[in-house]
């Protein structure tokens, strides 16, 4: 199949390392022109590298705090100076601390809410100009979370359903101009975010992490965590030509874990 991407502008958010590194990746390899970003060059330029190694399109990268909105704006002119006008638009972000209501106080709510809900406003608004020239997809990256909320993760069940009403709000206002907006979830996905959640439940249950990470296995119908290729592979169908009908929809990730309807 055909999925279109070549020579299309695709902005990746969080894209040095986990999976917003493997969805760049796999959009590079469908020819895709992409630009990257973190707050780290370091890691950007490791990232940059090791994508280009098997990218049919161009790989650019810019380091950017997407909590600021200065550097949103820094981070879009230099996609476009760059690449071009932009296409697709992939909204990511790092997970905020586990932990229950009580133990958070205003400012890690406040800082939740930045980063994990109105960087991805930003972010829209900023590319929208590009979008509606041509139409252009938007794929926001929020977690299994949308369909049924996770214990001890609070400020994340909180501000990714927030990523979803935002998505399906779009989805309808936009597609006039010929834009999809749609929500990918990840489950329980190799990444070091996970990694560093099972560890945080295996020291609060004084138990080793590889019992915490068997029990969390055992618990999905597929019977593993999945890989961060798997996750991007989805993600690229929904911003790809081959998506023309898709939008303002919630694609859970996650071996069959989340047994909500």
């Amino acid at each position: 199949m055909d999925l279109g991407l070549t020579n299309k502008v695709v902005l990746v958010v969080a894209s040095s390392k986990g999976l917003g590194k493997a969805v760049a990746k796999e959009l590079a390899k469908e020819g895709a022109n992409v630009m990257l970003t973190s707050r780290s060059a370091e890691s950007l330029k490791k990232a940059a590298e090791e994508i280009q190694e098997e990218a049919k399109g161009k790989i650019a990268y810019f380091p950017a705090d997407i909590t600021k909105p200065e550097d949103i704006k820094s981070l879009v002119k230099e996609t476009r100076e760059k690449l071009g006008k932009i296409d697709v638009l992939v909204n990511n972000a790092g997970g905020p601390p586990s932990g229950n209501f009580l133990d958070f106080d205003d400012e890690d709510w406040e800082k939740a809410f930045q980063l994990n809900l109105f960087s991805y406003i930003r972010l829209i608004r900023e590319v929208l100009p590009d979008l509606k020239q041509e139409g252009g997809k938007i794929l926001n990256i929020a977690s299994s979370s949308v369909k049924a909320v996770l214990p001890n993760l609070i400020l994340s069940n909180t501000f990714r359903n927030g990523i979803n009403g935002l998505s399906k709000s779009l989805a309808i206002e936009l597609a006039p101009d010929k834009i999809l907006v749609n929500t990918i979830g990840p489950g329980r996905i190799a990444t070091d975010r996970i990694q560093e959640l099972d560890q945080a439940k295996a020291e609060a249950q004084n138990r080793s992490l590889e019992e915490v990470t068997e029990e969390s296995e055992k618990s999905i119908p597929a019977g593993r965590y999945g890989e961060p290729e798997e996750f991007a592979k989805a993600a690229v169908f929904l911003v790809s030509g081959a998506n023309t009908y898709v939008t303002g929809q919630s694609l859970l990730v996650d071996g069959g874990m989340v047994t909500a309807i």
